[in-house]
């Protein structure tokens, strides 16, 4: 099931990959996943045009004479009825902390205005709880007496269950049984095993005491130009669900994010895509600044290149690529300088290039949005996969009006070949069609349009034979030749082919499927 939601809306006519959508500004609380202790982390999102922001709640003190470290004792006194007005979860037999879940409006604990839901327990009455089992420090609050002095750190990193909202509802306990769990709230809202009945004073705070809140800080800041979105684990494809993790051009993650509901999750997914999306625009427009018009850069953008292991084991490796000019370039990072051209892992011309968008949905794979990539040399297939699934559609779309634009401002294209011995060239032309011509005389052998071509076959190596309808005798001729970089020849063609459908008929995909009709029916 798809949980992108409606796509965006169509990128203007003659302009490849512009994709304009507004950039957003949101702020939400979510989740951050540890996926080595599969713990989760209450955070806030702050989402601006430039930078994500990851926000961890924290208790500090906004008056009076603070005590110093992030360590806060406090005196409890219990009330008559509604007993120290507190709950508390966790405990050392599950590795977690015994935590504050829950502070009762008006009772003893939330008089203080120094306790706060996340607080860790670290002793009662100077008797160090740090390593307590949750049995036991439930005992030691229970029979403390009327005045319970407590010492709390409030647990910036407290798995998300430990801690509930203020005031919200939760399981009851059965507190004369005896029986508590750590993972279920047990209630000191009621009288413990005091003999006394008397009430108590309240735990109302002194002028001179410091006074806290409980506030969210910047923890963490991802710029997200250059940066990529990811929704799987490394390398690996299994999908994170309702879960994405940003990564910076300089290295920083946002760690994995979770979201309450899968519409949350396709939201934020959508809204850190297009601010990404927004600002690599405006690196685009930066570079053609110094870039001829015939060398402009029309797309840039993340992807995964699916590699396959000699044990058939499948991986995945980010890679960045950039169509600038008559070129097709993957990098392992972005170019941030005109220098950084050249420095890319491959290069190959747009026009011997064959790109194809898959639509497989595959259950928990990532090949439900991906699209093909088959460049020599030797003619391999580079398959990518993209995060969003309008996105796979979008960069076929904007790769191949790319290679079209190429194949109109190139015309032609020459390719050394042979046969029986003799060397021939072989020209690809938008305008005339196929040429072949001896090297030495410039002599032509054969000329036909593309409209002539109506089938093709090849030995997968360096031979192909060429299948043309003779316009006089309506009879197949068939020319054979021998190249030496077959596939560039192959998806020269195909390319020229596609661009010239597409010139006459602007409904370009139907001419990408009339193109390979031409080039592989035998």
């Amino acid at each position: 099931m798809s949980t992108e939601g409606p796509p965006p809306p169509a990128a203007p006519r003659g302009r490849p990959g512009c994709l304009l959508v507004p950039a957003r500004t949101k702020t939400a609380v979510a989740l951050l996943y540890d996926e080595e202790s599969e713990n989760a982390y209450d955070v806030r999102l702050k989402l601006t045009k430039e930078v994500l922001t990851i926000q961890k709640q924290d208790v500090v003190c906004v008056g009076g004479s603070h005590q110093g470290r992030n360590h806060r004792t406090v005196t409890l006194r219990r009330q008559a009825v509604s007993g120290l007005g507190l709950s508390i979860k966790g405990g050392s037999e599950h590795n977690v902390p015994v935590v504050i879940s829950k502070i009762f409006k008006d009772q003893a604990a939330d008089q203080t205005g120094m306790l706060f839901v996340g607080d860790a327990v670290l002793q009662v009455n100077g008797i160090n709880v740090e390593n307590a089992t949750h049995e036991e420090v439930v005992h030691l609050l229970r029979n403390a007496g009327n005045e319970v002095t407590i010492t709390v750190e409030y647990l910036r990193e407290a798995p998300a269950f430990l801690k509930l909202p203020l005031g919200s509802p939760g399981p009851s306990s059965d507190h004369s049984s005896g029986a508590s769990s750590p993972l279920f709230d047990s209630g000191l809202h009621l009288n413990g095993n005091s003999s006394n009945t008397a009430p108590s004073s309240p735990s109302s705070p002194i002028a001179k005491d410091p006074r806290y809140e409980k506030r969210w800080l910047d923890t963490l800041s991802v710029p997200l130009s250059m940066a990529r979105i990811s929704r799987y684990k490394a390398g690996a494809e299994k999908l994170r669900w309702n879960a994405f993790e940003v990564l910076a051009l300089d290295g920083v993650s946002s760690g994995v994010l979770r979201f309450y509901t899968a519409q949350d999750g396709a939201d934020w997914l959508r809204a850190v895509s297009a601010n990404i999306r927004e600002l690599t625009l405006q690196n685009m427009k930066m570079a053609n600044k110094c870039c001829s018009p015939s060398d402009q850069v029309v797309h840039m953008g993340w992807v995964n290149e699916k590699l396959q292991g000699a044990d058939s084991s499948q991986t995945f490796r980010p890679k960045f690529l950039a169509l600038k000019g008559p070129s097709f370039y993957v990098f392992s990072t972005p170019p941030v300088s005109t220098f950084d051209w050249v420095r890319a892992e491959r290069t190959y011309h747009l026009c011997e290039v064959l790109f194809k968008v898959h639509k497989i949905f595959t259950v928990r794979t990532r090949a439900s949005h991906c699209c093909s990539s088959h460049a020599p040399p030797p003619g391999r297939a580079m398959f990518l996969n993209v995060e969003l699934r309008q996105r796979a559609g979008r960069v076929g779309e904007v790769l191949q009006r790319a290679t079209f634009m190429e194949v109109q401002r190139t015309g032609s294209r020459t390719y050394m070949c042979s046969w029986q011995g003799e060397m021939l060239c072989f020209t690809v032309d938008f305008a005339m069609g196929f040429t072949c011509f001896e090297s030495k005389t410039k002599n032509v052998l054969w000329r036909f349009k593309f409209s002539q071509l109506k089938g093709s076959s090849d030995d997968g190596k360096t031979r192909v034979k060429l299948l043309f309808q003779n316009l006089d005798t309506k009879q197949i001729e068939t020319k054979e030749l021998e190249f030496q970089d077959l596939t560039a020849v192959l998806h020269c063609i195909h390319s020229f082919i596609a661009a010239k459908v597409a010139s006459v008929d602007p409904g370009f995909m139907d001419s990408q499927s009339l193109a390979t009709k031409y080039m592989y029916s035998s």
